[in-house]
């Protein structure tokens, strides 16, 4: 690299013009003396030699006196100077070498002088530059050359007079007038005052004279950090450096938000250029972000995964298009927030720290459209989006940034088109896009620093991307100055105008204007320009500079030419190192030295004055889709190295970095890569659909160095565990009589009906409960014989073939032995506060004594613990569950005696060695299993088969060993680790097959006592088996000829020692039995026999994996009570419970869901509502593991452990979701939506209950009325339960005056029935009216307007005439008018006193069961893929025509309303984190309640709708969908034929997808797929379970989906079956959760509710099932001819709340309106001394009930009618109100 001096001349003295000396400063910085040989001035020459000299100005201008007649000063540096040029070439004859004297332009007129009296090769000028003149720099240039047309010219400095800093516009000026070649002869350039002190990169000098190249005199920022590092070896460069980071360190990872979330549609999301960009095929395979890792919908998941991370802070990316679909604010979303209002406050929660991003490249659409980042409008667009972040999520958020890498943005969005909106303009659009990002990230900051920073305190920067540049040649200058430029295009160009001065850096503007310059015919560039206000807005708007770097480039200078880009524009040209690691990605290369040069360089270039910290807020490397993509090595490594130059960068060069981002949580989807790059640390598996998430091996990598805070290792923590509190309980308890006092527990649950013993209790735990989770060592470690492990009996028994399904063994199983981190990962995700472990005895002393210690296994367990403790995790240790050393069993096992000392001394050891850090022991794990399937059945090792024996002496062996182990920690360790100590014992509840048998309760308690009181009886009794055992086993024993009994005994010392050995009562619980007595046999002899009992399984309850392990939930809290009961009260932990699925089930195990919920739910029953003193829950199992005799077949877990892949990958299920969610919040606190409110309807609210007319009326052949297809269908065999018809059903057409007094006791206003079409006209048709038939309706309405209650008239609820049927019925259109004439009828006869009309009844039904199904009339099932939806056709435009026909004809002289009603239930997704689950309860609403109402309100069926069965039946090879099409006529017909929306609504279900193939019917179409929630009571109906809040949800959905139509409940109500009971609780509980959840729904939600109406008046026909099914308010007795109805207690309830016309708050006192009445409280049972009640045969105590509750409800009837007169309601406390709308004509 060429250098230059300058030689100036002193000052001028009084003697003279002085010495000319060399300028010291100008001789240092040109001399070659700086590292990099770079100068100020642009120049460069072939080597390092100086071959360019210039003598300093003379001093021509200069007034200075001299003596007359001496020579001037100008003739003696003239001379002197060519005394110099002769003697300088004489000795350097080079011809390149080159000497000039220099000159002010302004002295321009002696050059004539200058080149007739000295040498010179060249002219060295000053020239000034003055912003206020008018002169032409150009021409005084041009005249300067003219002067010297010979010589080249050096302007070796550059003046600026009167110049802005803002006025950057000068550069151009003179660029312009340097590169005039046509008239100069530049050779170089300085310009070092006219650039001030900034960073200046090089700019272009030769300009056609190619000897002179480029130069600097000066060191700028990048030279300072090229400097420092460049000569650093490749070992000192890569040298290791074991540290920590500095205190209070911030560990991250990220996410963002287009390529995790998915949902792109969902809560009415605005599309993005991503969506568009995907959905256009433009990613790889066509791949889009639509599902992507479907984090909208799994929020917790994600979470999860941080949690086990153990990060303190999580990055994320906000969606725009989210928050304002169309990007301003006016259509601003309202679930959007929601999302990041869930995902935030879960952070928070889980105490990590979120970051949000605010613009993360997923720009909306819309505001593309407009020109997206080019357009100028979207700064104040983008202001208003990052406002609305900061007000809704700034009180949690305290990070923001407000874009990230914005460079992509400009440069492959808008300058290359790689990315979306796919712009090609890297002339304009992309420093157009740069230049509206700077000024939107710094309207941000404003805003934020103005309205939010001071309340919220928060931070606010931006996230700048940046490779590392160094030279390709260290050697060259050009290649220096090409690095520098290369950064200076990249993070310059948006971090120099935030953090140095407003505006771009010098280098662009210089580098772009003289390209500018160069290419006049094609504008390779266009450089905005901002104003001073601008420039003033944007400096300073960060608290920090976010850093993103992946890689590093080798960058050489070039000469770029005309061509738009940052490498042609900035004359560089970058490469990679070919001996650099590679990645997935064709641009990042692992180069981790570069992260520490770039930090120094933004430190030194953009830091040094505002001092704001760094945050590297993305750091990462894809991996390929494919191949091993678990054990992550080369990301490890480049985390490892990158993570330790950050740390080098804070520790040895003082970089003041606060946060390291590893990029990123999770796979997802990497833009134009699609799927096939992978940058997370979990790997997401995209081809399933729930998207399940696996940690790799760099995630334990990263939590680790999170958890060391670096990489000090040598930094020891001494754990000391938490001091357990032993709440002593009595040494003594009285042995139990036969059968026992527990027996009470039988008495108490064991009569309770199905909705006492499945009603949901809502509540939480103690604060101090603990939550765990279990495992065993042979289950789960595997290293079976490394590292000096002894051989167990379990490794044994599986190496034999055979003895395991697929010859599974835990010789490796989780191979939890090596990987303890992924462990502990789980268990950090979880937040358990203990952990069930059993320690390998055979690990710890291989031969099984003391004389064997292993080292090896004993620091295994001391990590594990440590480990626990270190994340505040209580251990539980096992001291023994099952795998005895194979050495101890050569002696006989636990049939020997001395294994008891055996086990002490194992035991005594653990205390010894753990026991400072453990504060919870159980000695065994389930004894009962040990004896009875280990030396009973010999099922399991050692495989002893001698079942009359061999198990009692094991137990005997095990008591006693126990006992001792008990005793030894008693007396030397208790005093000095406060532990406890305890056993864990299993037990199913039992159940008598009858609890009124009393010989059937006692085999009950005889097989408890021989399962648990086995062993739980002498440890917590008395110190000896339970008589029930001894007595059996004697009796056995003697009856088979022996003379001793088989149950051994123990001394009374050995008893003494026994008792009390327990400090809680451990016990694990999983499944429920029903037994019997029976007398077994005596031979041979077994503990089977010893019993007389049989065992079967409780057939109701859901089946499990492992067969006779059903999930009996109610079971644990009978036996968590009976324990209370039987042992003293004690303090107890449920140690182990849980469920078995099929190991295939590897993520979505809703079945373990539903067990938890199920099961923690009765123990916090016994818990909350029994007193049971539960401390503890441990759910069974951390992970999938080896179960056993299963081997791998099934799996526990709420970790899936895939054993095919050597990494055993461990993946959270949704069990882990839910069960976290369970801790978090100790127990089941009541949701918001079970929470009652308190408050009233409208005035004028329709309180109703309904009936139809075959299910009541009768008289099928009556009075001239013809046959219904219901007549028929039920008269066909086989087609109604029981052969049960409508004949003469509740004989209601006989009734009336019964029926209305039915109503008046309920006080109800409206009463909704049905018309029989066939009643009033025969054949279907006019042609012959029934008038005998008509009377029947005009007596009806006339009885209850007299009554004041007003008809609500359905006019066709199913009972077509069979007649219309027997030419098609609805499948025929030819009925449209027959059904219009039927109406046009009743409109004509009863619309006079009628105002409430139902043109017809759920005719979702209809046309699906009657014509798909064939369940109902008329039972047709063999056209299910077309027939339903033609029937469904036809009755719309049946509907259509009746409601125009009154619209029309009779509105305006009737008054009345007309519309049709729609049933449906709501649906739920089976699984709320799975997007598919979602879909396909979407699929489910619109396919039910949708099918007709869509139509009706908002005119044609849903595209939903269309679209599926049209790709369905075209795909079956039809020519056309199986769904008929509307004409655009029909569609105007159908539309709006509504004036209110009439409703039937039951029960929600829970729904995922079904794949049918390539059947052609309804189900398939749906394509869904249904089940109920097991926690939901349940009903006299199958498909009816009991689920209020999913009525507020739909009632919700109707009001959004169609436009909050006025809304009538037409039907609501529940079922029962079985022995009658008039005290219906069921049914009250059903009405008031149903009717509250409506409340709700009026008064939260604002749904416009008008009325509700209770199915159903009375037990009646409940069509194919008959009278089993009773729907009804008032019991009907078919066992009487005179069909009695009776009140049941719902009657009650019903009228009170019609009565308070809703629910008055409790708060507040006594209400007027809910006076009481007694209730019925049990079922009509016949006896000796039965009386008949109206028609009934009751006992004398029901017909009491039966008689006061009537007579009450009239005596209520009669009181709320004269208080109705005169009672106001009042607005009270907490009792939320409405404003009443007015009349019911005015509200329609």
């Amino acid at each position: 690299m060429g250098s230059t001096a300058t030689y100036r001349p002193a000052k001028p003295t009084a003697a003279g013009c002085g010495h000319l000396l060399p300028d010291p400063s100008q001789a240092a910085a040109g001399g070659g003396s700086s590292a990099s040989g770079r100068s100020s001035w642009v120049h460069s020459a072939r080597d390092s030699e100086i071959k360019v000299w210039r003598l300093g100005e003379p001093a021509a201008s200069t007034d200075v006196s001299v003596p007359a007649g001496a020579p001037s000063c100008l003739q003696n540096i003239l001379q002197l100077n060519k005394n110099i040029y002769q003697i300088y070439h004489q000795q350097f004859p080079d011809k390149e070498r080159r000497l000039s004297i220099g000159l002010k332009a302004s002295d321009a007129a002696i050059l004539p002088q200058l080149k007739g009296s000295t040498p010179t090769d060249f002219l060295s000028v000053h020239i000034e530059y003055n912003c206020t003149s008018t002169s032409n720099f150009a021409k005084e240039l041009s005249s300067l050359q003219m002067l010297n047309v010979d010589l080249p010219i050096l302007i070796f400095e550059v003046t600026v007079h009167n110049c802005p800093d803002s006025q950057y516009q000068l550069l151009g000026t003179v660029l312009r007038a340097l590169m005039n070649k046509n008239n100069l002869n530049i050779m170089g350039y300085n310009m070092m005052d006219l650039f001030g002190k900034v960073d200046i990169e090089d700019v272009p000098t030769s300009l056609g004279i190619s000897d002179y190249k480029r130069m600097k005199t000066f060191t700028n920022s990048y030279q300072s950090v090229w400097q420092k590092f460049w000569a650093q070896t490749t070992t000192e460069r890569d040298l290791f450096l074991n540290e920590s980071f500095p205190p209070g360190f911030q560990w991250a990872t990220s996410s963002e938000s287009f390529k995790v979330e998915g949902g792109w549609s969902e809560g009415g999301k605005g599309e993005t250029i991503w969506d568009r960009f995907g959905r256009d095929g433009l990613a790889n395979a066509n791949q889009t972000a639509d599902l992507s890792c479907d984090s909208y919908n799994k929020v917790d998941y994600d979470v999860y995964l941080l949690r086990g991370l153990h990060v303190n802070t999580f990055q994320f990316s906000i969606s725009w298009a989210r928050i304002f679909p169309s990007g301003h604010r006016g259509s601003q979303s309202e679930k959007g927030p929601f999302y990041y209002d869930k995902l935030i406050n879960a952070l928070v929660e889980s105490d990590i720290q979120p970051v949000v991003t605010l613009y993360h490249w997923d720009l909306p659409q819309t505001l593309q459209d407009y020109g997206g980042w080019t357009n100028t409008s979207i700064v104040e667009a983008f202001k208003d989006y990052a406002e609305f972040c900061f007000s809704r999520f700034g009180d949690r958020v305290k990070t923001w940034n407000t874009f990230s890498s914005p460079w992509v943005v400009s440069h492959a969005g808008y300058g290359t088109g790689e990315h979306p909106p796919g712009v090609k303009d890297y002339v304009v659009a992309s420093y157009q896009a740069t230049h509206n990002m700077i000024k939107s990230h710094a309207e941000a900051w404003h805003i934020y620093n103005d309205k939010y920073r001071k309340a919220q305190g928060g931070k606010v920067g931006i996230a700048l991307n940046s490779d590392w540049a160094e030279p390709v040649d260290p050697s060259k200058a050009e290649d220096i100055g090409a690095a520098d430029r290369y950064l200076q295009f990249m993070l310059g160009w948006f971090a120099h105008p935030i953090f140095v001065n407003g505006d771009y850096s010098s280098t662009l503007k210089i580098q772009i204007e003289q390209k500018r310059y160069e290419c006049s015919l094609s504008e390779p560039a266009r450089l905005p320009v901002f104003t001073a206000e601008e420039s003033q807005r944007i400096h300073g708007t960060a608290d920090f500079l976010g850093l993103n770097h992946y890689t590093t480039r080798l960058v050489n200078n070039s000469v770029g030419g005309c061509t738009p880009g940052p490498s042609a524009v900035g004359n560089f040209h970058s490469h990679v190192d070919p001996s650099w690691s590679s990645t997935a990605s064709d641009w990042i290369y692992s180069t981790p030295w570069g992260l520490r040069r770039l930090l120094n360089y933004v430190s030194t270039e953009y830091l040094n004055v505002s001092k704001v910290p760094i945050h590297i807020t993305g750091n990462g490397m894809p991996t390929q889709h494919s191949g091993d993509t678990l054990n992550d090595t080369d990301r490890i490594e480049y985390m490892k190295s990158y993570i330790n130059e950050a740390l080098k960068a804070i520790l040895i060069d003082g970089v003041d970095v606060r946060r390291f981002t590893v990029q990123s949580l999770m796979d997802g989807f990497e833009g134009p890569q699609g799927y096939s790059q992978r940058f997370g640390l979990h790997k997401v598996n995209f081809q399933d659909a729930d998207t399940p998430r696996t940690p790799k091996q760099s995630a334990y990598f990263y939590s680790q160095v999170v958890k060391q805070n670096g990489f000090d290792t040598h930094k020891g923590h001494v754990f000391k565990g938490s001091k357990m509190q032993l709440n002593r309980r009595p040494k003594y308890l009285s042995p139990s009589e036969v059968p026992s006092k527990s027996k009470v527990i039988w008495e108490k649950f064991s009569n309770q009906s199905e909705f006492q013993r499945k009603e949901y209790h809502y509540g939480t735990f103690l604060q101090d409960f603990f939550w765990g989770v279990s495992s065993s060592a042979y289950q789960i470690e595997g290293g079976w014989n490394a590292d000096g492990k002894g051989l167990s009996v379990w490794d044994t028994f599986t190496q034999k073939p055979g003895s395991i399904p697929a010859n599974a063994t835990g010789n490796v199983a989780c191979d939890s032995y090596n990987r303890l981190e992924e462990d502990l990962y789980m268990l950090r995700a979880l937040r358990v506060k203990s952990y069930k472990f059993s320690l390998s005895w055979s690990r710890i002393f291989p031969d099984g004594r003391l004389t064997s210690l292993n080292q090896n296994g004993v620091d295994y367990y001391n990590i594990l613990i440590d480990g626990l403790l270190a994340y505040n995790i209580t251990p539980m240790v096992t001291l023994y569950h099952w795998d005895l050393p194979q050495t101890l069993q050569v002696l006989g096992s636990w049939e020997n005696v001395e294994m008891i000392n055996i086990f002490n001394d194992f035991s005594d050891f653990c205390f010894a060695t753990f026991g400072d850090r453990v504060k919870f022991w159980m000695t065994f794990n389930q004894p009962h299993t040990i004896a009875w399937l280990g030396y009973g059945l010999g099922q399991i090792p050692p495989n002893v088969k001698n079942p009359g024996i061999a198990p009692y002496r094991v137990a005997h062996n095990l008591i006693k060993a126990h006992a001792k182990v008990y005793h030894t920690y008693d007396d030397k360790y208790r005093k000095s680790q406060s532990g406890l100590v305890s056993i864990a014992l299993n037990a199913d509840w039992i159940e008598p097959t009858d609890v009124n048998v009393p010989r059937e309760v006692e085999a009950a308690d005889r097989a408890m006592q021989f399962q648990l009181g086995w062993f739980a009886h002498p440890i917590f009794k008395n110190g000896d088996y339970p008589d029930a055992m001894k007595w059996q086993i004697g009796n056995k024993s003697e009856l088979q000829g022996l003379s001793e009994t088989r149950l051994p005994l123990f001394s009374d010392e050995e008893k003494t020692s026994i008792k009390g050995t327990a400090d809680m009562f451990c016990v694990n619980h999983y499944t429920t039995k029903i037994v019997r007595h029976v007398t077994a046999r005596l031979g041979p002899q077994s503990y089977e026999y010893d019993r007389d009992l049989s065992e079967t399984e409780e057939t109701d309850s859901p089946t499990t994996a492992i067969s006779n392990q059903r999930a009996v939930a109610w079971g644990l809290r009978r036996l968590l009570n009976w324990i209370k009961e039987e042992y003293g009260d004690p303090e107890i932990y449920i140690t182990e419970n849980g469920v078995a699925t099929e190991s295939k089930t590897s993520w979505d195990d809703s079945a373990r869901v539903f067990y938890f919920k199920t099961y923690i739910d009765e123990a916090l029953k016994a818990h909350d509502l029994d007193g049971v003193k539960i401390k503890g829950y441990i759910a069974t199992s951390l992970m999938d593991s080896f179960e056993w005799l299963n081997g791998y077949k099934v799996g526990f877990g709420l970790h899936h452990v895939d054993f095919t892949n050597p990494n055993r990958p461990r993946t959270p299920k949704y069990s882990a979701l839910f069960y976290f969610q369970v801790i978090k919040d100790n127990g089941f606190p009541t949701p918001d939506d079970e929470k009652p409110i308190y408050g009233h309807f409208q005035k004028n609210f329709i309180w109703s209950t309904a009936t139809a007319s075959y299910q009541i009326e009768g008289g099928w052949r009556a009075d001239g009325k013809g046959l219904s297809i219901w007549d028929k269908f039920a008269h066909t065999p086989l087609r109604v339960s029981n052969d049960d018809n409508g004949d003469i059903a509740c004989n209601s057409y006989n009734k009336v005056e019964e029926d209305v007094a039915m109503l008046k006791q309920l006080r109800v206003t409206h009463y909704r029935f049905s018309i029989s079409w066939p009643r009033v006209l025969p054949d279907g048709t006019t042609k012959h009216i029934n008038e005998a038939g008509l009377n029947y309706y005009h007596r009806l309405v006339d009885a209850l307007l007299d009554a004041n209650i007003q008809p609500h008239v359905t006019l066709y609820h199913w009972d077509l005439p069979q007649a219309l049927q027997d030419i098609g019925g609805w499948e025929n259109e030819t009925i449209i008018v027959k059904y219009r004439d039927y109406a046009d009828l009743m409109f004509s006869r009863l619309g006079p006193k009628v105002k409430f009309w139902i043109t017809i009844n759920e005719p979702y039904n209809i046309a699906n069961v009657g014509h798909g199904y064939g369940a109902a009339a008329p039972g047709i099932s063999f056209r299910p893929g077309t027939l339903p939806y033609i029937v469904g056709h036809t009755l719309l435009k049946a509907h259509a025509e009746a409601w125009h026909l009154y619209d029309e004809k009779y509105r305006a002289k009737q008054r009345g309303i007309i519309s049709i009603t729609i049933n449906s239930d709501w649906s739920e997704p089976r699984n709320p984190y799975k997007q598919e689950d979602i879909d396909a309860a979407r699929r489910v609403v619109q396919f039910y309640i949708g099918w007709f109402a869509h139509p009706v309100f908002n005119g044609d069926y849903s595209n939903m709708m269309k679209t599926i069965i049209r790709e369905r039946s075209l795909a079956a090879g039809l020519i056309k969908s199986r769904l008929p099409e509307f004409t655009p006529e029909e569609i105007k017909r159908i539309k709006g034929t509504y004036d209110y929306f009439g409703f039937n609504h039951y029960t929600t279900v829970l729904a995922f997808p079904v794949n049918y193939g390539n059947l052609q019917h309804y189900d398939a179409d749906r394509g869904a797929g249904t089940i109920a929630d097991r926690t939901w009571l349940d009903s006299g109906s199958s498909w009816l379970k009991v689920s209020p809040l999913g009525f507020r949800r739909i009632l919700n959905f109707i009001k959004e989906e169609y436009g909050n139509p006025p809304i009538i409940i037409t039907e609501n109500g529940m079922s029962e079956r079985g022995p009658i009971n008039l005290n219906d609780i069921h049914r009250s509980y059903y009405y008031e959760k149903y009717i509250n959840q409506l409340l709700k729904a009026y008064l939260l939600d604002n749904v416009d509710i008008r009325g509700y109406t209770a199915w159903s008046l009375m037990d009646n026909l409940e069509w194919a099932t008959g009278f089993s099914e009773r729907f009804g308010l008032f019991y009907v007795n078919h066992s009487d001819p005179e069909l009695p109805r009776v009140a049941k207690a719902s009657v009650t309830l019903y009228s009170t709340i019609i009565n308070c016309n809703g629910f008055p708050d409790p708060a507040l006192g006594p209400h007027e309106c809910s006076s009481t009445v007694p209730e019925a409280t049990s079922a009509p049972v016949l006896s000796d001394n039965a009386v008949n009640f109206l028609g009934m045969n009751l006992s004398i105590n029901d017909a009491e009930i039966g008689l006061t509750t009537t007579f009450a409800l009239l005596i209520v009837a009669a009181v709320g009618a004269i208080c109705a007169s005169s009672f106001l309601y009042k607005a009270k406390k907490k009792t939320m109100e409405k404003p009443d709308i007015g009349s019911m004509e005015s509200m329609f």
